[in-house]
């Protein structure tokens, strides 16, 4: 399990790589502009993505009063996509040191609205990677509606032809 779990870990963290990249690539204010989304813009559906991995992992580090990074980050896209990737590679390093107790562990933890849980952290890990999938596919479709046309594949089959 912790091999899969690695194994997603580092792809989380070449495909928000690329992502942020194809980001950066565009001018600011295309960053800003209204998009149908589940987020009104790109730049809030990378500050979601990024503030939905670092208050898991802070759960999961059993921070008792984790951080919604989301309701207070005021900073440029550029200072939110370098925090993104930091606790990116957090989330991957924090997996390399479990082995399978651990990730058979039980994770209590509260949700913002002061609801509390008990999840195995296996199953928290599933979890952070796949929202972070369902997002990074939404910021591909806003890319492509703010004009972006060097649009990255970020599909884990590319991610294991790379290995």
């Amino acid at each position: 399990m912790k091999q899969i779990l690695t194994q997603y870990a580092q792809y989380n963290l070449w495909a928000n790589r690329l992502v942020i990249e194809a980001m950066l690539a565009l001018p600011t204010r295309s960053l800003n502009i209204e998009i149908e989304s589940s987020f009104p813009t790109i730049k809030e559906t990378a500050l979601h993505i990024w503030s939905a991995e670092y208050i898991w992992l802070e759960r999961l580090k059993q921070n008792p009063e984790p951080l919604w990074v989301q309701g207070i980050f005021i900073g440029l896209a550029k200072e939110m996509c370098n925090n993104w990737q930091r606790t990116s590679t957090e989330l991957m390093t924090y997996i390399e040191g479990l082995d399978d107790t651990s990730l058979n562990a039980i994770c209590s933890y509260s949700d913002r609205k002061g609801n509390t849980y008990t999840t195995p952290v296996w199953q928290v890990l599933h979890h952070v990677f796949n929202h972070c999938t369902y997002h990074r596919g939404q910021l591909i479709t806003m890319l492509r509606q703010a004009g972006a046309t060097a649009i990255p594949g970020t599909d884990f089959i590319g991610f294991v032809r790379m290995q």
